[in-house]
């Protein structure tokens, strides 16, 4: 049996991207697995993930969550880094 974990790692994605995922399109966490690691295999896919990342640092950031945006930017610092249709 797998767990969330295994899932996570085989989806290509970090679990801070995943759960920004799932903020994004609240979404429970194994949804948002399910999601990202379909859209992480295609150029437009990856645009969407880079695109829920930014908008929930900004709604991070206008609710006064700094902690919170701060982690969100250095999700997003390493899925530009690692996914290359992102950036």
């Amino acid at each position: 049996m797998l767990t969330i974990q295994d899932c996570i790692e085989l989806s290509e994605l970090t679990e801070d991207e995943i759960l920004a995922i799932a903020e994004h399109e609240h979404v429970p966490e194994m949804v948002a697995v399910e999601m990202g690691n379909y859209m992480v295999h295609t150029p437009e896919g990856e645009k969407r993930i880079k695109r829920m990342i930014v908008d929930d640092i900004e709604a991070a950031r206008g609710r006064g969550d700094l902690k919170h945006a701060a982690t969100l930017r250095l999700a997003l610092k390493h899925f530009v880094e690692t996914h290359g249709a992102a950036a």
